[in-house]
Formats: C-alpha cells, sequence, structure tokens
C-alpha cells in the first residue's frame, strides 16, 4: 500500500452537547424521553443500536420538516451523545446524517436555531487524488474493481475481431479502468487494435476527485498504451450529467456519422456515472406545464440516444440503492440501510486514523449531506435499484445478454483478493457484488434488441 504525507483533514464533527433545560441525561435515564415511539426503560446507552439510530434520525428529520426546533434539538442532542466522529461503523454513519440533517436546516432555513449550530461543523474535506494516489485507493476495496472487471472482461469478448475500437468512457473513477483494458486488448492473438477514446469531462465536482486536467490524464494514457504496442487517440468532450450528457452525445452522433461504415466497435463504459442524470422526480424545467410524469427525463432521454449509435455493446455498473424519493423519511431510510455497508467494509481495508480512510469516509460524508441536505438540481447523487435500471435499458430498445464463465471466473479471482465478507451473485444474466450477503453493486451488459 502506498504511503501518503499530506496533513489529514480535520475531524469530521465537532459539536458541544446542547444546553437545554428541559431535557438532559438525568430525564432520559429516568425514562422520561420528550418524543414518542421509544419505551420510557431506555437509556442513553442503548439507543447505541442501529435500529435506534435510524429511528432517531427519522424523528429528528420529520422535527426539521415540520419546523419542530424543540423536538429537533432535544433529538440532536441525544444523537450527539451517541454518534461519534471516531466510534465505531454505526456511530461514524449516524454521525454523517446528523451533521447533513443540521446541514438542511440551515439550508432551508427552517429551525433557525438548528441553522445556527451548522457552523459547528468543518466543511467536508473531500481529496483531490493523483493518478498514482486514486490508483491505489481503488484497488484497496471490490466497490469499483467489481465492475471494472466484470465490464473489461464482457467488453473483451464483443470487440474481438475487430481492428478499430471506439471506447466511450463514463466512469466516475477518471478512467482508471482504461489501463487494465488496454493491457488485456494488447495481448490478443490478431494483434492489438487502434482504440479511440472518449471521455466524458464532467463539469461537476463530485468525488472522487482527480487533482490533474483531463488533457494531462489522456497524455499518460496514451504513453501508457504505447508501453503495450497500443495505438490510443485520446478525446474528451466536456460534459455535465445535469442536462443528460448532451454535449457528448451530440459529438457521438456526429462521429457515428463519419464513421459509422468504417466497421469499428462502439463501446460505451457506464461506471457509477449515469445516476447523476437527472430522473422523473427532477422536471426538466422548472418552469415546465408539464408533469414529469407525462415528460421524458433526461435519463430516459440519454438511454434512447445511446440506442440510436448502435453501440456494439453497453456495459451498465452502478449502486445497487434507491435515493431517488422526493420523501426525505424515505430517502433518508433508503440511504441508512445502503451506506452503513462502505462504514462497515473499511475496518477490512484502512487502519483507524490512516489518511486513505479519512478521504474514505469524507467521500461517503459528501454523499450522504447531498442526499438528505440538498434538493432539486443541487442533489445529484439519485441512485437506482438494478432492477429500475433494467427497465429503463428495456424501454430503451435494448436487451441483456450476460456474463461468460470466464468473466465470472475473472471476478471471483479478484474477490479472493479482499476480505471474506464479499462476495458475488448472479440474478439472470446480471452479476452483482454483496458485503455479507447484501446487494452492493450490479454488473450489466447490453446490446441494441
Amino acid at each position: 500500500m502506498m504511503q501518503f504525507t499530506e496533513t489529514p483533514p480535520p475531524p469530521f464533527h465537532q459539536i458541544k452537547p446542547f444546553s437545554n433545560p428541559t431535557m438532559n441525561k438525568l430525564q432520559l435515564q429516568r425514562g422520561r424521553p420528550p418524543w414518542g415511539g421509544f419505551t420510557s426503560s431506555k437509556s442513553i446507552a442503548s439507543f447505541g443500536d442501529a435500529n435506534c439510530m435510524e429511528q432517531l434520525l427519522v424523528h429528528c428529520a420529520n422535527a426539521i420538516e415540520n419546523n419542530d426546533a424543540t423536538l429537533a434539538q432535544q433529538i440532536l442532542w441525544v444523537l450527539n451523545n451517541i454518534a461519534s466522529p471516531d466510534g465505531d461503523s454505526n456511530q461514524r454513519l449516524t454521525c454523517g446524517f446528523l451533521r447533513s440533517l443540521v446541514a438542511r436546516a440551515a439550508k432551508s432555513g427552517t429551525c433557525k436555531l438548528l441553522a445556527a449550530m451548522n457552523s459547528n461543523y468543518p466543511s467536508i474535506n473531500t481529496h483531490k487524488f493523483s493518478v498514482v494516489e486514486l490508483a491505489s485507493f481503488v484497488d484497496l476495496t471490490p466497490w469499483h474493481r467489481f465492475g471494472f472487471t466484470a465490464a473489461n472482461s464482457a467488453i473483451l469478448e464483443a470487440v474481438e475481431g475487430f481492428s478499430v475500437i471506439h471506447i466511450v468512457d463514463m466512469s466516475l473513477t477518471h478512467c482508471m479502468q482504461i489501463p487494465t483494458l488496454i493491457d488485456a486488448i494488447s495481448n490478443r492473438p490478431e494483434g492489438p487494435p487502434l482504440i479511440k477514446l472518449t471521455v466524458a469531462g464532467v463539469t461537476e465536482d463530485i468525488p472522487p476527485m482527480l487533482d490533474l486536467s483531463y488533457d494531462d490524464l489522456g497524455s499518460k494514457l496514451v504513453n501508457f498504451a504505447k508501453t503495450r504496442n497500443v495505438s490510443l487517440e485520446f478525446r474528451v468532450i466536456p460534459s455535465s450529467s445535469s442536462d443528460g450528457f448532451s454535449s457528448l452525445i451530440e459529438q457521438l452522433r456526429v462521429h457515428n456519422l463519419l464513421f459509422s461504415k468504417s466497421g469499428e466497435a462502439l463501446v460505451i463504459n457506464c461506471h457509477m456515472m449515469l445516476h447523476y442524470i437527472p430522473e422523473e422526480t427532477l422536471n426538466p424545467s422548472p418552469f415546465s406545464f408539464q408533469s414529469s410524469s407525462s415528460s421524458p427525463s433526461f435519463r430516459t432521454m440519454f438511454l434512447k440516444a445511446l440506442r440510436t449509435l448502435d453501440p456494439t455493446v453497453v456495459t451498465l455498473v452502478d449502486e445497487d440503492a434507491d435515493f431517488t424519493s422526493n420523501d426525505l423519511v424515505c430517502r433518508l431510510r433508503s440511504a441508512f440501510n445502503y451506506l452503513w455497508i462502505p462504514y462497515d467494509t473499511v475496518d477490512t481495508f484502512l487502519p483507524r486514523g490512516s489518511q486513505q480512510r479519512q478521504w474514505f469516509e469524507a467521500d461517503i460524508c459528501w454523499k450522504i449531506e447531498n442526499v438528505i441536505a440538498h434538493e432539486g438540481t443541487q442533489r445529484v447523487e439519485r441512485v437506482e435499484p438494478k432492477s429500475r435500471w433494467a427497465h429503463r435499458m428495456w424501454n430503451a430498445g435494448f436487451r441483456g445478454i450476460g456474463f461468460s464463465e470466464d468473466a465470472v471466473s475473472e471476478v471471483k479471482s479478484m474477490l479472493d483478493e479482499h476480505a471474506a465478507g464479499w462476495g458475488l451473485k448472479k440474478e439472470e444474466d446480471d452479476l452483482v457484488l454483496t458485503w455479507k450477503g447484501h446487494n452492493v453493486v450490479f454488473a450489466t451488459v447490453w446490446v441494441p434488441a
């Protein structure tokens, strides 16, 4: 593992307990909780259970939404005493949601007392990685490696025999998947092809962030390809997820018109990026007189635009959760019951106090805050479950083709390098990464129907 020497970011969360005459630890221990839903025999220590923490967060969210500052303050006092930023995985998870609820109160202007508390929280210090740091970082856990391995295996099989391969990389991890793919392609019996790599240069700052321009990144990839005797052409197209990557789609249409008769393979590699495209719960325009249910979302339009390009193969990898609800409590429950997984897994690959661990958990806190504290176009973390993506792909004119046994074997070999809690299961044509039996990330392969 690489050693990093930069100064670590400050603790995520420092807040002093509330001074509240209507509620204190003694009252709780004597069995006088100030809200309903909990039995009076519970002491403050007993709230450390994950289920109780979730219920406290739900009560707090409801209080904030109802502008009940007194109740929200009382619950936050309890949460602050049981959710340490340096505690166990459940405590750190709850700490992330706690700070996000306070940030929501500050943004919305409700609960003036709570909004004033927001200054007690330092901003989330998301790290900007060097290429070497990010490559090392994503290798620590199967969270991304699973998708890399599964997608690369499917791509290699789909482009067999093509002398020119156009790869459109829409990846959250800034092309970290590509070197391994280049390496594998270079070993083809028929010799390496010409690779045209088009990258969606996302204009939004979404973790993990890279401390390098796309042009410099492209130069590094071209030089790496040369060491494998592969000719690589690199192109970046600045694009925004907020409009369904419209500039990328337009450029791909032009390219398709120019090279559709040349016999090149077109690969669309989507790695945890498509869920940033607005879906039906967010209208394309706040001034639209049509409801979102009667007009297609940017997400739907993007997939249908992909289909018109007639790609050789589309790989779609994403997190298997649902953060799309417009109801805060529903979204909070869904996020809480999914985002415990990265907090639970981190102990298996990063020691407490390490700088990489602080970077890892800061990125999770960023995601929690975006899901909980933001609304409208600012809420970009709109993850959907695999089943819903499958329906979208079918409706756009694609069909799933599944993974070969060789691909499954590759994924299993990769998982053997990590902790025993990670697992793999097949769901029809798809592969799903699991942690202690819970779905984490899915990988799917699609071709035009």
